[in-house]
């Protein structure tokens, strides 16, 4: 018997009008949570953009949602290229989803974006419960934490430490840890606005991977989420490892999510 709710061509993955209504749902919380705290959300061309210069992560400046006539989206991309150029940025970022227009792979390519990553938006279906060993993150767990992100990405420890703080003092904001001795050994951040909760960041550190710490952190965040008012919990996980992660913690495919990139360093000034 077909499900009504899934894909003939795809299975495992919402139908086009399922997943399109969720796509606008999770991409208006993950614009929400990119502006935290200095951001700002709007419009450019025909896209839905955050940009925050505060947030060192590409999580707060991206855009999405690109929809409506080819030559509309071709405008809107070359218009994207010079927003992130005047804020600083030395990429434009933009994932395309079902609220993209079909086309994008066409003329992305056309104007010199390419696809670099390809994610899978995937919703919490499985029981959420809390682990005694995961805890609510405070201030002067920030170093910590940064030093977890600097090892998994390239950027300034001051200004990181300065978003995690912003994080930290917003009540929609979600930061928890677990100690490994008397440093971090693990954190996942989330995020829950108008019912709906993000799980947006778990990184755990190398020494205590495979060993269910990164599943206490995911589905004690989920529990969190839920007590925050969140009836949808979403998550983006890379294709193949990250997809079986999400499985482990209760999560089931829901959409394919591609992010094109377009460096924009010769717009800077």
């Amino acid at each position: 018997m077909v499900d009504p709710l899934r894909d003939p061509d795809d299975p495992e993955l919402l139908d086009p009008y399922q997943s399109r209504s969720l796509a606008i749902l999770v991409e208006g919380a993950r614009l929400a949570s990119g502006a935290v705290r200095y951001g700002k959300v709007g419009r450019v061309g025909s896209a839905a953009v955050v940009i925050n210069r505060e947030n060192p992560l590409p999580s707060g400046n991206f855009g999405c949602a690109l929809d409506g006539s080819s030559v509309e989206v071709a405008s809107t991309l070359l218009q994207l290229e010079q927003t992130f150029a005047d804020v600083g940025r030395a990429e434009a970022v933009v994932y395309a989803s079902p609220t993209t227009v079909d086309e994008i792979e066409g003329i992305a390519d056309d104007f010199g974006w390419y696809a670099v990553e390809e994610l899978l938006t995937v919703v919490h279906r499985g029981r959420a419960s809390v682990s005694a060993e995961v805890r609510r993150a405070v201030d002067a767990d920030l170093p910590g934490i940064v030093e977890l992100l600097s090892d998994e990405l390239v950027g300034n420890r001051a200004r990181l430490a300065r978003w995690l703080g912003h994080r930290l003092d917003d009540p929609r904001c979600l930061l928890l840890v677990v100690d490994d001795g008397d440093r971090i050994g693990g954190f996942v951040s989330g995020f829950a606005e108008r019912g709906v909760g993000l799980v947006e960041q778990c990184v755990v550190r190398p020494a205590r991977r495979r060993r269910g710490v990164g599943r206490s952190l995911v589905v004690t965040a989920a529990a969190a989420l839920r007590s925050a008012g969140a009836g949808l919990i979403a998550a983006q996980v890379d294709e193949g490892p990250g997809e079986r992660f999400g499985e482990a913690c209760g999560f089931v495919a829901a959409y394919p999510v591609t992010a094109y990139v377009r460096r924009v360093d010769e717009l800077l000034d």
